[in-house]
């Protein structure tokens, strides 16, 4: 009888009636509740996805997950938002550099290119046929071999960036097991989702349905990277993804700080992921005509600001960030990397492709994220800039930062597309990292290519060939998308 009792009360529950299990079980279900998803699915020695569970147990946990998180909320006292400082205590990364921040900002201070002739698939009919390709990458200890199989690159590299950024915080297994489970989240974006997943699902289907991958649909949607990340973890706080195209990193981070600080979460893992170089994804771009063709030359390609620049580079990664509550980080002892203030969002409400061309809405989104973090405008001597390499996108965003912080003779801008090309919806995780580097290291790194600056930049602000020296007072990084979508996040050192 003593094992039925949890689906028994569940069921009660759900029907309506009232049942009192008592305070012990009580206890010992919302144990099982938290425990239940920890690990489930990637540890190497736990059961893999799809596997079934025997028995009436299963019911009565399903039902204690869905029920005891209403009860511990109203139990709980909502915390003062005012108090709640957000701060950066993990970091993980998985770029054309490198797949370990400091490894990937070393590359990035000296002046390394991830830039190269595309080796996954046969391009050579393309006008473009050069990416930031990543060449050696393993799911070894962070997925299981079964799922590494059949999953698309873009949760791979987001569940591995994710752990990464986990181990990077001291956030251990043996860690997490004390975590209020119910305050932890994960909101990782996308801005493609599954291409190769859905595209070899188009494929298959021209034979016959019958031959289609069944994890088709989930493993093509942009959610599913985090939910997936969430179910291995156990983590039942704010979970979703958001798809921005190029914004969406900057997006997912900002938002995920806001669960912090309206006290709805204690930590989150926030960034991006895309793996669009496959066929359809180059090809697309290429329709678009907004890629470099500078195949002969590929460390060249991507040259922001630069009067010979002609389209930007695609790149492949993830890069995620540990976000935690100030009190939070302090009292399991996290290492602070530095301090997230705030940041904001527009729309251009002008154009797909195009900025707007007074650039509006770039200089309204810079001005609300001061104004979020209370920040003065002088207080900002790094920018790490979203130009990607484009004719008038590199101008327009150069005209906005001076329109807002040019009286700042202090004052060092540079792009890290230069060197990874830019990874698409990843890219603005990955910048996240790089401000945070720069922080941490007093250093910035260079601005590759600029050989043949556009005549109305002033080469005075932008981070020349080689790395900088830059005590980082405020940083803040840009990233905008197709559609408009403008965002900007800001990060200081932790005082």
């Amino acid at each position: 009888m003593a094992a039925a009792a949890p689906p028994l009360c569940a069921w009660l529950v759900a029907a309506g009636a009232h049942a009192d299990c008592g305070a012990d079980e009580h206890q010992h279900r919302r144990t099982q509740c938290l425990d239940a998803g920890s690990g489930a699915m990637f540890g190497l020695d736990r059961r893999p996805l799809g596997a079934r569970r025997r028995g009436p147990a299963r019911s009565g946990m399903a039902m204690s997950v869905a029920l005891q998180p209403e009860r511990i909320t109203v139990e709980k006292k909502r915390p003062d938002v005012k108090q709640r400082r957000v701060v950066v205590t993990g970091m993980g990364v998985v770029t054309p550099l490198g797949h370990d921040p400091d490894v990937f900002y070393t590359n990035l201070l000296d002046g390394h290119s991830g830039i190269s002739e595309i080796e996954t698939f046969d391009c050579s009919k393309f006008p473009t046929r050069i990416a930031g390709e990543i060449k050696s990458f393993s799911t070894e200890g962070w997925v299981v071999p079964k799922l590494s199989k059949r999953m698309d690159k873009f949760m791979l590299y987001l569940i591995t960036a994710g752990k990464k950024a986990l181990e990077n915080g001291g956030l251990t297994e043996e860690v997490r097991n004390e975590l209020d489970k119910t305050r932890c989240g994960v909101l990782i974006g996308s801005a493609m989702g599954g291409m190769k997943v859905f595209n070899d699902a188009i494929e298959a289907l021209r034979v016959s349905y019958r031959k289609m991958n069944p994890f088709c649909v989930p493993f093509a949607t942009t959610n599913m990277g985090s939910a997936i990340l969430a179910m291995d973890l156990g983590w039942m706080g704010p979970n979703y993804s958001i798809s921005t195209a190029c914004a969406t990193s900057n997006f997912c981070i900002l938002n995920a700080a806001n669960h912090i600080r309206r006290g709805e979460a204690d930590v989150m893992l926030c960034g991006g992921s895309d793996a669009p170089l496959i066929p359809i994804g180059l090809g697309g771009f290429v329709a678009c005509r907004a890629l470099s063709q500078r195949n002969s030359d590929p460390t060249k390609a991507s040259r922001p600001w630069d009067m010979d620049r002609d389209g930007f580079v695609m790149g492949e990664g993830a890069g995620v960030l540990v976000l935690e509550e100030l009190e939070h980080a302090k009292q399991r002892g996290a290492t602070i990397y530095a301090e997230f203030l705030g940041g904001s969002f527009t729309c251009d409400a002008y154009h797909m492709t195009e900025p707007h061309p007074e650039g509006t809405g770039i200089t309204l989104c810079i001005e609300k994220a001061l104004a979020d973090s209370g920040v003065a405008r002088e207080e900002i001597n790094y920018v790490n800039a979203h130009a990607t390499s484009t004719q008038s996108g590199d101008l327009k965003e150069y005209e906005a930062i001076v329109r807002c912080f040019g009286q700042n003779p202090q004052l060092r801008v540079n792009s890290t597309k230069s060197m990874t090309g830019h990874l698409i919806g990843a890219a603005g995780g990955i910048e996240a990292v790089a401000c945070v580097q720069a922080i941490r290291t007093g250093w910035v790194h260079p601005n590759l290519n600029l050989e043949n600056p556009e005549k109305v930049v002033d080469v005075g602000v932008l981070v020349g060939s080689e790395k900088e020296r830059c005590e980082v007072k405020v940083a803040l990084s840009n990233s905008f998308g197709f559609g408009g979508h403008n965002s900007s996040i800001l990060f200081a050192p932790f005082k």
